[in-house]
Protein backbone atom coordinates (compact mmCIF):
# COMPACT_ATOMS: atom_id res chain seq x y z
CA UNK A 1 0.00 0.00 0.00
CA UNK A 2 0.97 3.74 -1.39
CA UNK A 3 0.09 6.03 1.14
CA UNK A 4 1.64 10.02 0.79
CA UNK A 5 2.50 12.28 3.21
CA UNK A 6 -0.36 14.71 1.92
CA UNK A 7 -2.35 13.79 -1.59
CA UNK A 8 -3.51 17.42 -3.31
CA UNK A 9 -4.74 15.02 -6.43
CA UNK A 10 -7.37 13.46 -3.71
CA UNK A 11 -8.59 16.89 -2.59
CA UNK A 12 -8.49 18.30 -6.50
CA UNK A 13 -10.71 14.80 -7.66
CA UNK A 14 -13.40 15.58 -5.37
CA UNK A 15 -13.87 19.53 -6.19
CA UNK A 16 -12.75 19.53 -9.76
CA UNK A 17 -15.70 20.73 -11.22
CA UNK A 18 -15.81 23.71 -8.69
CA UNK A 19 -12.00 24.53 -8.95
CA UNK A 20 -12.11 23.98 -12.91
CA UNK A 21 -15.19 26.56 -13.53
CA UNK A 22 -13.54 29.17 -11.07
CA UNK A 23 -10.13 29.01 -12.67
CA UNK A 24 -12.05 29.64 -15.84
CA UNK A 25 -14.13 32.72 -14.68
CA UNK A 26 -10.70 34.45 -13.37
CA UNK A 27 -9.15 33.54 -16.73
CA UNK A 28 -12.50 34.57 -19.14
CA UNK A 29 -12.36 37.52 -17.45
CA UNK A 30 -8.62 38.93 -17.62
CA UNK A 31 -8.53 39.28 -14.01
CA UNK A 32 -5.25 38.19 -12.73
CA UNK A 33 -4.08 40.77 -10.61
CA UNK A 34 -6.19 42.71 -8.38
CA UNK A 35 -10.45 42.87 -9.21
CA UNK A 36 -13.43 41.36 -7.57
CA UNK A 37 -12.07 37.51 -7.02
CA UNK A 38 -9.36 38.63 -4.59
CA UNK A 39 -11.77 41.68 -2.88
CA UNK A 40 -14.40 38.26 -2.23
CA UNK A 41 -11.84 35.99 -0.73
CA UNK A 42 -10.37 38.69 1.15
CA UNK A 43 -14.12 39.44 2.94
CA UNK A 44 -14.68 35.84 2.98
CA UNK A 45 -11.81 34.89 4.74
CA UNK A 46 -11.97 38.08 7.27
CA UNK A 47 -15.44 36.55 8.43
CA UNK A 48 -13.75 33.32 8.62
CA UNK A 49 -11.71 34.20 10.96
CA UNK A 50 -13.66 36.90 12.72
CA UNK A 51 -11.88 39.34 11.83
CA UNK A 52 -12.69 42.78 10.47
CA UNK A 53 -9.75 42.95 7.51
CA UNK A 54 -8.01 40.74 5.31
CA UNK A 55 -5.01 41.56 3.23
CA UNK A 56 -4.06 39.19 0.55
CA UNK A 57 0.01 38.78 -0.50
CA UNK A 58 2.11 37.03 -2.42
CA UNK A 59 2.66 34.34 0.58
CA UNK A 60 2.96 33.68 4.06
CA UNK A 61 6.93 35.04 4.01
CA UNK A 62 5.54 38.45 3.07
CA UNK A 63 3.00 38.11 5.39
CA UNK A 64 4.95 38.34 8.27
CA UNK A 65 7.43 40.78 6.91
CA UNK A 66 4.94 43.05 5.50
CA UNK A 67 2.97 42.81 9.16
CA UNK A 68 6.01 43.13 10.98
CA UNK A 69 6.87 46.51 9.12
CA UNK A 70 3.51 48.04 9.49
CA UNK A 71 3.58 47.82 13.03
CA UNK A 72 6.99 49.95 12.64
CA UNK A 73 9.59 46.44 13.24
CA UNK A 74 13.01 47.43 12.64
CA UNK A 75 16.45 48.21 13.33
CA UNK A 76 17.64 47.90 16.97
CA UNK A 77 14.48 46.00 17.63
CA UNK A 78 14.32 42.65 18.50
CA UNK A 79 11.46 40.04 18.50
CA UNK A 80 10.89 37.00 20.32
CA UNK A 81 9.96 33.76 18.75
CA UNK A 82 10.24 30.31 18.81
CA UNK A 83 13.48 27.52 17.96
CA UNK A 84 11.27 25.18 16.62
CA UNK A 85 9.70 26.62 13.35
CA UNK A 86 10.35 27.00 9.98
CA UNK A 87 12.52 29.34 8.67
CA UNK A 88 10.13 31.77 7.31
CA UNK A 89 9.40 32.96 10.83
CA UNK A 90 12.67 33.81 11.83
CA UNK A 91 13.43 35.07 8.20
CA UNK A 92 10.76 37.50 8.41
CA UNK A 93 11.89 39.05 11.42
CA UNK A 94 15.92 39.59 9.87
CA UNK A 95 14.37 40.76 6.84
CA UNK A 96 11.94 43.72 8.50
CA UNK A 97 15.80 44.93 9.94
CA UNK A 98 15.32 43.52 13.82
CA UNK A 99 17.18 40.86 15.78
CA UNK A 100 15.71 37.45 16.10
CA UNK A 101 15.27 36.40 19.68
CA UNK A 102 14.95 32.27 20.08
CA UNK A 103 13.35 30.33 23.10
CA UNK A 104 12.69 26.81 23.53
CA UNK A 105 9.25 25.07 23.25
CA UNK A 106 6.60 23.95 25.50
CA UNK A 107 7.59 20.09 26.03
CA UNK A 108 4.06 18.88 25.83
CA UNK A 109 2.79 20.88 23.03
CA UNK A 110 5.87 22.06 20.95
CA UNK A 111 4.59 25.53 20.86
CA UNK A 112 6.60 28.72 22.25
CA UNK A 113 7.35 28.28 25.76
CA UNK A 114 5.61 31.30 28.03
CA UNK A 115 8.58 31.46 30.72
CA UNK A 116 11.11 31.48 28.62
CA UNK A 117 9.27 34.60 26.60
CA UNK A 118 9.06 36.19 29.80
CA UNK A 119 12.77 35.75 30.65
CA UNK A 120 13.86 36.69 27.14
CA UNK A 121 12.13 40.53 27.01
CA UNK A 122 14.71 43.28 27.06
CA UNK A 123 14.38 46.80 26.45
CA UNK A 124 14.93 46.27 22.88
CA UNK A 125 11.97 43.80 22.45
CA UNK A 126 9.38 45.07 20.08
CA UNK A 127 7.43 42.08 19.41
CA UNK A 128 6.43 38.58 19.99
CA UNK A 129 5.58 36.15 17.14
CA UNK A 130 4.04 32.99 18.31
CA UNK A 131 3.75 30.49 15.92
CA UNK A 132 0.53 27.82 15.93
CA UNK A 133 2.57 24.95 15.46
CA UNK A 134 1.34 21.64 13.24
CA UNK A 135 -2.25 23.41 13.69
CA UNK A 136 -2.42 23.73 17.72
CA UNK A 137 -2.66 27.01 18.86
CA UNK A 138 -0.06 28.87 20.89
CA UNK A 139 -0.59 29.87 24.66
CA UNK A 140 -2.43 33.40 23.21
CA UNK A 141 -4.48 34.27 26.63
CA UNK A 142 -0.79 34.62 28.61
CA UNK A 143 0.75 35.82 25.51
CA UNK A 144 -1.39 38.79 25.14
CA UNK A 145 -1.42 39.40 28.97
CA UNK A 146 2.73 39.33 28.28
CA UNK A 147 2.64 41.88 25.73
CA UNK A 148 0.40 44.05 26.98
CA UNK A 149 1.99 43.99 30.33
CA UNK A 150 5.13 44.97 28.37
CA UNK A 151 4.03 47.42 25.92
CA UNK A 152 5.31 44.96 23.02
CA UNK A 153 3.14 44.25 19.56
CA UNK A 154 1.65 40.24 19.43
CA UNK A 155 1.92 38.79 15.70
CA UNK A 156 0.71 35.71 15.09
CA UNK A 157 1.81 33.09 12.75
CA UNK A 158 -1.58 31.05 12.01
CA UNK A 159 0.26 29.23 8.72
CA UNK A 160 -0.61 25.77 9.80
CA UNK A 161 -3.10 26.67 11.78
CA UNK A 162 -6.75 27.97 9.51
CA UNK A 163 -9.83 27.52 11.55
CA UNK A 164 -7.52 26.65 15.23
CA UNK A 165 -9.74 27.83 17.82
CA UNK A 166 -9.16 28.77 21.79
CA UNK A 167 -12.34 28.33 23.60
CA UNK A 168 -14.35 29.72 20.81
CA UNK A 169 -12.64 31.81 19.36
CA UNK A 170 -10.63 31.51 15.85
CA UNK A 171 -6.63 32.56 15.70
CA UNK A 172 -5.56 35.40 14.17
CA UNK A 173 -8.27 37.93 15.98
CA UNK A 174 -5.67 37.57 19.49
CA UNK A 175 -2.71 39.60 18.60
CA UNK A 176 -2.70 42.88 16.52
CA UNK A 177 -2.25 40.95 13.23
CA UNK A 178 -1.94 37.94 12.16
CA UNK A 179 -0.54 36.01 9.43
CA UNK A 180 -1.31 32.97 7.01
CA UNK A 181 0.44 30.46 4.35
CA UNK A 182 -1.48 29.10 1.33
CA UNK A 183 1.01 27.41 0.68
CA UNK A 184 -0.81 24.25 -1.47
CA UNK A 185 -0.08 21.62 1.41
CA UNK A 186 -1.95 23.55 4.10
CA UNK A 187 -5.28 23.34 5.35
CA UNK A 188 -6.56 25.88 3.14
CA UNK A 189 -3.85 25.62 0.27
CA UNK A 190 -3.63 27.73 -2.94
CA UNK A 191 -2.57 25.95 -6.12
CA UNK A 192 0.84 28.23 -6.06
CA UNK A 193 2.14 30.76 -3.42
CA UNK A 194 -0.14 33.30 -1.70
CA UNK A 195 -0.98 34.74 1.58
CA UNK A 196 -2.64 37.12 3.82
CA UNK A 197 -2.58 39.01 7.01
CA UNK A 198 -5.69 39.70 9.21
CA UNK A 199 -6.30 42.32 11.74
CA UNK A 200 -8.94 44.25 13.61
CA UNK A 201 -7.50 47.55 12.82
CA UNK A 202 -8.41 49.50 9.76
CA UNK A 203 -5.44 51.69 9.56
CA UNK A 204 -3.00 48.73 9.95
CA UNK A 205 -4.58 46.72 7.40
CA UNK A 206 -4.47 49.79 5.14
CA UNK A 207 -0.85 50.45 5.84
CA UNK A 208 -0.40 46.27 5.30
CA UNK A 209 -2.19 46.88 1.94
CA UNK A 210 -0.43 49.71 1.22
CA UNK A 211 3.23 48.38 2.10
CA UNK A 212 2.43 45.43 -0.46
CA UNK A 213 1.02 47.86 -3.32
CA UNK A 214 4.35 49.63 -3.80
CA UNK A 215 3.54 51.85 -0.76
CA UNK A 216 0.60 53.09 -2.50
CA UNK A 217 -2.63 53.21 -1.83
CA UNK A 218 -3.85 54.56 -5.19
CA UNK A 219 -2.01 53.84 -9.01
CA UNK A 220 1.23 56.12 -9.28
CA UNK A 221 0.61 58.11 -5.80
CA UNK A 222 3.50 56.40 -3.89
CA UNK A 223 3.56 57.63 -0.23
CA UNK A 224 6.80 55.80 1.17
CA UNK A 225 8.44 52.23 -1.06
CA UNK A 226 6.68 49.31 -0.28
CA UNK A 227 6.75 45.81 -2.08
CA UNK A 228 5.51 43.89 -4.60
CA UNK A 229 3.13 40.97 -2.83
CA UNK A 230 -0.25 40.94 -4.40
CA UNK A 231 -2.31 37.64 -4.09
CA UNK A 232 -3.38 37.26 -8.09
CA UNK A 233 -6.71 36.75 -9.05
CA UNK A 234 -6.35 33.20 -9.59
CA UNK A 235 -5.38 32.32 -6.40
CA UNK A 236 -7.76 33.82 -4.63
CA UNK A 237 -10.97 32.15 -6.79
CA UNK A 238 -9.55 28.39 -5.97
CA UNK A 239 -8.98 29.71 -2.56
CA UNK A 240 -12.42 30.64 -2.00
CA UNK A 241 -13.88 27.36 -3.40
CA UNK A 242 -11.15 25.52 -1.08
CA UNK A 243 -12.87 27.90 1.67
CA UNK A 244 -16.26 26.60 1.57
CA UNK A 245 -15.09 22.76 2.66
CA UNK A 246 -12.44 23.83 5.34
CA UNK A 247 -14.54 23.03 8.12
CA UNK A 248 -15.60 19.63 6.75
CA UNK A 249 -11.94 19.03 5.78
CA UNK A 250 -10.69 19.94 9.49
CA UNK A 251 -13.29 17.81 10.81
CA UNK A 252 -11.99 15.25 9.00
CA UNK A 253 -8.25 15.69 9.95
CA UNK A 254 -9.39 15.82 13.67
CA UNK A 255 -11.13 12.44 13.31
CA UNK A 256 -8.29 11.05 11.65
CA UNK A 257 -6.17 12.47 14.52
CA UNK A 258 -8.02 10.50 16.99
CA UNK A 259 -7.95 7.52 14.73
CA UNK A 260 -4.11 7.29 15.13
CA UNK A 261 -4.65 8.01 18.79
CA UNK A 262 -6.51 4.87 19.51
CA UNK A 263 -4.47 2.68 17.20
CA UNK A 264 -1.16 3.97 18.81
CA UNK A 265 -2.16 4.13 22.16
CA UNK A 266 0.45 2.15 24.85
CA UNK A 267 2.32 1.71 21.80
CA UNK A 268 5.25 3.69 23.69
CA UNK A 269 5.01 6.73 20.86
CA UNK A 270 4.28 9.86 21.65
CA UNK A 271 0.94 11.34 20.21
CA UNK A 272 0.15 14.54 20.24
CA UNK A 273 -1.75 16.17 22.97
CA UNK A 274 -4.32 18.72 22.32
CA UNK A 275 -5.37 20.87 25.11
CA UNK A 276 -8.43 21.61 26.82
CA UNK A 277 -10.60 24.43 25.49
CA UNK A 278 -8.44 24.13 22.18
CA UNK A 279 -9.78 23.51 18.42
CA UNK A 280 -6.46 21.77 16.98
CA UNK A 281 -6.76 21.64 13.14
CA UNK A 282 -4.12 19.31 12.41
CA UNK A 283 -1.91 20.87 9.78
CA UNK A 284 0.43 17.92 10.61
CA UNK A 285 0.30 15.17 13.35
CA UNK A 286 3.37 14.62 14.98
CA UNK A 287 4.56 11.68 17.23
CA UNK A 288 7.93 10.93 18.43
CA UNK A 289 9.88 7.99 19.04
CA UNK A 290 13.37 6.65 19.30
CA UNK A 291 15.45 5.83 16.62
CA UNK A 292 13.04 7.98 14.78
CA UNK A 293 15.74 7.71 11.08
CA UNK A 294 15.11 4.31 11.43
CA UNK A 295 11.33 3.74 11.94
CA UNK A 296 11.32 6.65 8.74
CA UNK A 297 12.81 3.91 6.75
CA UNK A 298 11.31 1.16 7.21
CA UNK A 299 7.87 2.97 6.94
CA UNK A 300 9.33 4.42 3.34
CA UNK A 301 10.20 0.76 2.48
CA UNK A 302 6.21 -0.66 3.29
CA UNK A 303 5.32 2.40 1.15
CA UNK A 304 4.41 4.95 3.81
CA UNK A 305 5.99 8.58 2.96
CA UNK A 306 6.66 10.38 6.75
CA UNK A 307 7.97 13.77 6.89
CA UNK A 308 10.19 15.42 9.81
CA UNK A 309 8.90 18.93 10.44
CA UNK A 310 11.68 19.91 11.70
CA UNK A 311 15.03 18.33 11.90
CA UNK A 312 17.13 21.04 12.95
CA UNK A 313 16.23 24.04 15.46
CA UNK A 314 16.35 27.31 13.94
CA UNK A 315 19.28 29.04 16.26
CA UNK A 316 21.31 25.96 15.13
CA UNK A 317 21.18 26.40 11.15
CA UNK A 318 24.06 27.71 9.43
CA UNK A 319 21.90 30.49 8.49
CA UNK A 320 21.97 31.79 12.35
CA UNK A 321 25.46 31.08 13.37
CA UNK A 322 26.45 34.85 14.06
CA UNK A 323 24.21 34.36 16.96
CA UNK A 324 26.74 31.93 18.72
CA UNK A 325 23.67 29.35 20.33
CA UNK A 326 24.76 26.02 21.29
CA UNK A 327 22.13 23.13 21.48
CA UNK A 328 22.66 23.31 24.87
CA UNK A 329 20.68 26.70 24.72
CA UNK A 330 17.56 25.11 23.26
CA UNK A 331 17.83 21.17 24.66
CA UNK A 332 13.84 20.72 24.30
CA UNK A 333 13.66 21.72 20.59
CA UNK A 334 17.14 20.05 19.99
CA UNK A 335 15.83 16.70 21.35
CA UNK A 336 12.90 16.44 19.91
CA UNK A 337 14.44 17.62 16.25
CA UNK A 338 15.78 13.65 16.42
CA UNK A 339 12.69 12.28 17.68
CA UNK A 340 9.64 13.87 16.13
CA UNK A 341 8.08 12.12 12.74
CA UNK A 342 5.20 13.78 10.82
CA UNK A 343 2.38 11.12 9.59
CA UNK A 344 0.63 10.66 6.70
CA UNK A 345 -2.27 13.31 7.34
CA UNK A 346 -5.35 14.93 4.79
CA UNK A 347 -8.82 14.92 4.77
CA UNK A 348 -9.43 12.00 2.65
CA UNK A 349 -6.91 9.46 4.52
CA UNK A 350 -9.35 6.12 5.28
CA UNK A 351 -9.44 4.48 8.55
CA UNK A 352 -7.96 1.67 6.71
CA UNK A 353 -5.02 3.61 5.84
CA UNK A 354 -4.47 4.94 9.35
CA UNK A 355 -4.60 1.20 10.37
CA UNK A 356 -2.10 0.36 8.11
CA UNK A 357 0.63 3.44 9.13
CA UNK A 358 -0.35 2.28 12.69
CA UNK A 359 0.56 -1.08 12.38
CA UNK A 360 3.56 -0.45 10.31
CA UNK A 361 5.16 2.00 12.62
CA UNK A 362 4.41 -0.50 15.72
CA UNK A 363 6.01 -3.31 13.62
CA UNK A 364 9.10 -1.05 12.94
CA UNK A 365 9.37 0.75 16.23
CA UNK A 366 9.73 -2.95 17.50
CA UNK A 367 12.21 -4.07 15.03
CA UNK A 368 14.83 -1.27 15.62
Amino acid sequence: MKIPLVDLKAQYAAIKHEIDEAVARVINETAFVGGKYVTKFEEEFAAYCRAKYCVGVGNGTDALYIALRMLGVGKGDEVITVANSFIATSEAITMAGARVVFVDCDPTTYNIDIEKVVSAITPRTKAIMPVHLYGQPADMMNLKAIAEKNGLFLIEDAAQAHGAEINGQRVGTFGHAACFSFYPGKNLGAYGDAGAIVTNDEKLAMKCRMIANHGRAQKYDHEFEGVNSRLDGLQAAILSVKLKHLDEWTEKRRKIASLYGNYLKNSGITIPVEKKGVRHVYHLYVVRMKKRDLVQKALTENGISAGIHYPIALPLLQAYRYLGHSDKDFPVATQYAQEILSLPMYPELSEGQVEYVCNQLKNALGKV
